[in-house]
């Protein structure tokens, strides 16, 4: 798999732009703030729908203009497809595969897959957990488009609760006896509310089991890739290691049938309904887990060194890479501004294990921060403008 062709139309910088790709390595050089980021970035929203960079679309509208489009050719097993993305901060994005418009734009899910490094990543160990849940359900939604529904639909019934709890907070702060059993609660006006609840506990309980049994799958299937990338970026080190911790209960022999998970989520909301309605928010379900990091037997976050907690970072994204490969065809790997972030050992080491990928497109300030193992292509940029020189 790889990207055979880029167009841009007012994305971040970007006016328009048009880039010829092939296989192999391809590198943009550049100094900061010229636009290079802004190319691979673009190519990561096709595969994912989401920046690296920020939390929200807007951002990614040239200043000035009303929505960004987004055109990539992608050619897998000598077949072509094309997707094209239009951006629409504040209302729903739009999309088309091979010209032809699909329901939802993350039906175009799955047509091109990536896995990307970036600075950020440094958040995967020593950030919060939020940081290690995205990077799971990211690399669900890559293997199977399904989960971004599923997704969408967790957070849909997450917030709709939470907005019933805030209400039922609110009300038993404004009541007398703030002490109440649910039959008192009910009578003091918030009947409504309660079973109105039920309902989305049901929803959450539903969505909530398929996507922890969907994490509790995929951390399994990492687990050895991930101890085997780490080990090949730092030789000698003690073992990399990762557990799922679900923090809504202390059992931590979890299995991944379904069913299993709805009771133990379903009985866990009802042990904690009473302290969930006095803080007014969901303390239950997988948006509250995380995935412990480990090197021998002490967590990486608080403990791993800087050089630990990037080779920690890249072996997750590079376990990732395995895992997709593995599944059907080598991801695209996008390297962003890695390069100037690692020791030479780690560079050099980092440079070796990516050098056999099918597409890989690196972002570098100078033609230096390139190693020599991944020579190719070679794009400058500078002040937006893109010129092949190599």
């Amino acid at each position: 798999m790889f990207t055979a062709h880029l167009s841009l139309t007012d994305f971040r910088s970007y006016p328009t732009a048009e880039l010829a790709l092939e296989p192999g390595v391809t590198a943009f050089v550049g100094p900061n703030g010229q636009g290079k980021t802004n190319l691979v970035e673009a190519i990561g929203y096709v595969a994912s729908h989401a920046s690296h960079r920020v939390a929200t679309d807007a951002p990614l509208v040239r200043h000035g203009a009303p929505r960004a489009v987004i055109r990539a050719v992608i050619e897998r097993d000598q077949r072509r497809a094309l997707v094209e993305l239009e951006i629409n901060p504040g209302k729903a994005n739009r999309a088309r595969v091979n010209r032809a418009p699909v329901s939802r734009a993350r039906d175009a899910l799955g047509v091109l897959r990536t896995v990307l490094f970036a600075p950020e990543d440094l958040a995967l160990s020593k950030g919060d957990p939020s940081e290690r849940r995205k990077f799971m359900d990211d690399l669900l939604v890559a293997r199977h488009p399904r989960f971004a529904g599923v997704r969408a639909d967790y957070d849909r019934a997450l917030k709709q609760r939470n907005a019933l709890l805030r209400t039922a907070s609110q009300t038993r702060r404004r009541s007398p006896r703030r002490q109440m059993d649910d039959a008192a609660f009910a009578s003091a006006g918030a009947g409504d509310v309660l079973s109105t609840l039920e309902v989305w506990d049901a929803h959450l309980v539903r969505h909530g089991a398929e996507l922890l049994a969907a994490r509790l799958d995929l951390v399994e299937n990492l687990r050895p890739l991930v101890a085997k990338a780490y080990a090949e970026l730092a030789p000698g080190s003690v073992p990399a290691q990762i557990d799922y911790r679900w923090f809504s209960t202390d059992d931590a022999d979890l299995g991944t049938d379904r069913a299993e998970l709805a009771v133990r989520l379903g009985q866990a909301l009802a042990e904690a309904r009473a302290q969930e309605i006095e803080r007014g928010v969901t303390l239950v379900g997988p948006h509250r887990d995380d995935l412990l990091l480990r090197l021998g037997e002490l967590p990486a976050r608080g403990y791993a060194s800087h050089g630990e907690s990037w080779s920690f970072a890249l072996a997750l994204r590079l376990a990732a890479y395995d895992l997709l490969r593995a599944e059907g065809g080598d991801p695209v790997l996008i390297l962003d501004d890695v390069f100037a972030e690692l020791d030479a050992q780690r560079r050099r080491r980092l440079a070796e294990i990516v050098a056999p990928a099918e597409q890989v497109l690196i972002t570098a300030a100078v033609a230096e921060d390139v190693p020599r193992e991944l020579s190719g292509a070679r794009f400058d940029v500078t002040e937006g403008s893109v010129t092949r020189v190599g």
